[in-house]
């Protein structure tokens, strides 16, 4: 199996390369995003767009790439008059980027498949939408049903996204461990009024431990940041080391998110995250890759990165 050998890598020590963003790339390449549910609609209208964007960065490097499924679970699709398609949604996502393997040509490449804890976001803003905000329960059912979708669409992995919710990472993590696939873990935090590493969460601040404390002793292969800006990752990873003894991984955002466009503003220069990710591998990060803002010219230069580790 492809993940087994994946997996085999990294409890070799191996350095893998994750791909970057999806959402925010087919922005930047032209396809609009949707008011209500930001880029899952998207894959409907965009799929051959989608294979592309796939394909472009497994010729970066990439040796896991994410089916665009980060905001396509009922919780945000539903707000797009789309909650009768979620299936639809969310396997013509996952097929893109099995298309893309394909055509590659290399079937060592895994698909993940994304999934996150994502609600409503307020029009203009980054933060949550209060009026709009579903029930635990709603959230718990629409996360297990896109779990089940994804496995059953064909991806390899499950990849827990922007986990930085206590209750809802707990609902995310069961919706993952349901499906038998094997599960990586992303946390993303935020600065806090005293200069602290905090959760990402918006409404208060959450130590980022909270989040991490909740990373379970078996089922999750690989555990760190993302959707994080870089300059934080480094003090991030150290509160997920303190909790997590298995494989560290970083993609970190740039940029910020203003509903539902991705501002791509003093978006960090390829030759500098090549630097960056030189010293999060020497500090024994053994997945790179990027989120939000980050391109294939970025995944290229993590593997520059990955390829000048001493050996």
């Amino acid at each position: 199996m492809r993940y087994a050998r994946l997996k085999k890598r990294l409890d070799a020590g191996e350095t893998l390369i994750l791909d970057g963003a999806t959402g925010t790339e087919l922005q930047r390449r032209g396809a609009p995003m949707d008011a209500d549910a930001w880029c899952g609609p998207a894959t409907l209208e965009h799929e051959r767009l989608l294979t592309e964007i796939h394909a472009d960065y497994i010729r970066a490097g990439a040796e896991v790439i994410t089916a665009n499924t980060f905001a396509s679970s009922r919780l945000m699709l539903s707000r797009a008059g789309l909650g009768e398609r979620v299936r639809e949604v969310n396997e013509r996502a996952v097929a893109a980027a099995l298309r893309a393997r394909d055509i590659a040509g290399n079937d060592s490449i895994v698909v993940a498949g994304s999934l996150s804890h994502m609600v409503p976001i307020l029009q203009g803003k980054e933060s949550q939408d209060p009026a709009l905000l579903p029930s635990d329960h709603e959230i718990a059912d629409a996360l297990h049903e896109l779990a089940g979708i994804l496995a059953g669409a064909g991806c390899e992995l499950i990849l827990l996204e922007m986990m930085y919710h206590p209750g809802r990472v707990r609902s995310a993590l069961e919706a993952a461990r349901a499906t038998g696939l094997p599960a990586w873990f992303g946390a993303s935090a935020r600065r806090g009024r005293g200069g602290d590493v905090v959760s990402y969460y918006q409404s208060e601040e959450v130590p980022l431990q909270a989040i991490v404390d909740l990373i379970p002793s078996a089922g999750v292969d690989a555990a760190g940041i993302m959707h994080t800006g870089a300059d934080i990752v480094a003090d991030a990873l150290r509160e997920v080391r303190r909790r997590f003894a298995g494989p560290l991984m970083a993609y970190p955002d740039s940029g910020y998110f203003e509903m539902p466009d991705w501002r791509f503003v003093d978006v960090i220069a390829p030759e500098r995250f090549e630097g960056l990710c030189r010293a999060w591998i020497a500090s024994g990060v053994q997945i790179v890759g990027g989120c939000c803002g980050l391109t294939p010219d970025h995944i290229h230069a993590a593997v520059r990165a990955r390829d000048s580790k001493p050996r």
